[in-house]
């Protein structure tokens, strides 16, 4: 499993959430606590917006302790809006193509979980991605097919039911020929002007995700696991959730694929 934060309000140094909190998102790539894999070695990422429509992306396969470009890069950048992401491989490749956050257009997205046999499905997701769209698919991740999925049925419109419609799809490819768990996730995806966020599986076992206000930052952290190590004020995401956070606050909504999959 992997780790992730992601990060909206007044513009920040991104190093304010990805390595200078105790336990920040650098820390828990060699020392997660709430996953089953405390090391998260296999790449890194970060998107971030500013000026323009498109997020700025960079990502590398060393373990995000190591590199110092990303040191120096969180300690000058700022955004209001942002993704960061340390990857554990659930099959795939150590390739900055699967390393999260994915960009299309204006979009960015990351995830953490898996779907449940994918490397015997594999060719049958990819032919989920539309040909107008394939060229966009870089790496071989479940998570890439899933976001660009997303895009085809509708993300720009309706990005909750973009969400909810791409993961019934991959769910029936899963519980027709992969294995369970058909689909654990903890996502983040951005437009540039929201941050939305889920929560699900289709067992009892959803990874962690967790939201906090911060008054000092004027902002709201959304994250794998807690900055500090027994630091109140943070709030969990239930299971089964499509999260809209903005200037407003938060939004909770149910998120329901398997109604759209078993409907099938």
């Amino acid at each position: 499993m992997c780790r992730w934060a992601a990060y909206i309000g007044k513009p920040i140094f991104l190093d304010e959430i990805i390595s200078r909190p105790g336990h920040s998102l650098i820390h828990q790539s060699h020392c997660a606590t709430q996953c089953h894999t405390a090391i998260n070695a296999d790449g890194f990422g970060v998107a971030w917006y500013a000026e323009r429509d498109e997020p700025g992306l960079y990502r590398d396969v060393l373990p995000a302790w190591s590199d110092p470009n990303l040191k120096s890069l969180t300690a000058q950048v700022k955004s209001a809006l942002f993704l960061a992401h340390v990857r554990a491989s659930t099959g795939t490749a150590t390739s900055r193509n699967n390393c999260h956050p994915f960009t299309y257009g204006r979009w960015s997205f990351m995830h953490n979980g898996q779907i449940g046999g994918y490397d015997h499905f594999r060719r049958a997701a990819d032919m989920m991605i539309p040909e107008e769209l394939y060229a966009s698919r870089k790496g071989a991740t479940d998570s890439e097919a899933l976001f660009l999925i997303a895009v085809a049925e509708g993300l720009d419109d309706d990005p909750l039911g973009a969400m909810e419609r791409a993961a019934a799809r991959l769910i029936r490819l899963a519980r027709e020929k992969g294995e369970a768990p058909h689909l654990r996730m903890t996502a983040a995806l951005s437009d540039g002007k929201r941050l939305y966020a889920i929560r699900y599986s289709t067992d009892d076992r959803a990874p962690t995700l967790y939201h906090r206000w911060s008054d000092t930052r004027g902002g709201r952290a959304i994250v794998s696991e807690p900055l500090e190590s027994g630091e109140g004020g943070w709030d969990e995401v239930p299971p089964f959730s499509f999260c809209v956070f903005d200037a407003d606050g938060v939004d909770i909504r149910p998120f329901h694929p398997c109604r759209l999959q078993l409907a099938a």
